[in-house]
């Protein structure tokens, strides 16, 4: 008997069921408990993220409108009116002003005290005290003026120190360098900062006359804090 004459012979044996869990209504409820702490716990990390970003964000925008900037320190005038005259050891005198800027929109600066310095050939020839104790508004500029050689601001001149600059003086210019320090605080609202020693440093040249070269005329100082 070919195999084509075979008839097909049906599997009468019982096919495995799939085995189906019943769970209790506590595993259900454990589910749906669990479920809803994820999304709840999702929930409120997303709102803390956003938070944080936020505050971030609107820190840095303060911190931008609020951060000091130093002052701003540029020599106007700067003369040596006995530079010219054969004498002019005996009645040695210079005169300067510079101008302070304070650029801050909202910050003010509190000056506590200050005291200019002249060099010449980095030797200091000079001192005095300038600005009594003063507060500057944000945005406003301030003309510091100093004379040494009169008084209490003593110029150290000597004959050999002349002889340089009247050597000088014959080449058509004296150079010469102011520098101040003065203890600043910076305020905002009603905070104030710790005290911070500034020095600002204005190279300048005079002519044989005595008087500030146009090219140092308003020429920026450079300032340091220490």
């Amino acid at each position: 008997m070919s195999s084509s004459d075979r008839l097909p012979i049906q599997d009468t044996r019982p096919q495995p069921q799939p085995v189906k869990h019943h769970h209790s209504a506590r595993y259900y409820a454990q589910r749906v408990r669990e479920s809803f702490t994820t999304r709840v716990t999702k929930v409120l990390c997303a709102i803390f993220l956003s938070f944080l970003l936020v505050a971030l964000i609107v820190f840095f925008i303060v911190w931008l409108s609020l951060r000091p900037h130093r002052p701003r320190f540029h020599m106007i005038d700067f003369t040596v009116p006995g530079l010219a005259q054969k004498p002019g050891l005996d009645n040695a005198v210079i005169t300067f002003n510079v101008t302070a800027r304070n650029s801050n929109q909202h910050i003010g600066i509190y000056y506590d005290s200050m005291e200019g310095f002249v060099y010449y050939k980095d030797k200091q020839i000079g001192s005095t005290p300038l600005l009594h104790p003063f507060f500057q508004e944000p945005k406003t500029t301030t003309v510091v003026y100093g004379q040494f050689g009169i008084g209490t601001a003593t110029l150290a001149v000597n004959s050999r120190r002349w002889k340089e600059f009247v050597n000088d003086r014959q080449h058509g210019t004296v150079h010469f360098r102011l520098g101040i320090m003065s203890v600043i605080r910076f305020k905002v609202s009603t905070w104030k900062s710790v005290h911070q020693k500034m020095h600002v440093n204005c190279d300048v040249a005079v002519d044989s006359d005595g008087l500030i070269l146009p090219a140092w005329k308003n020429r920026k100082c450079s300032v340091y804090f220490s």
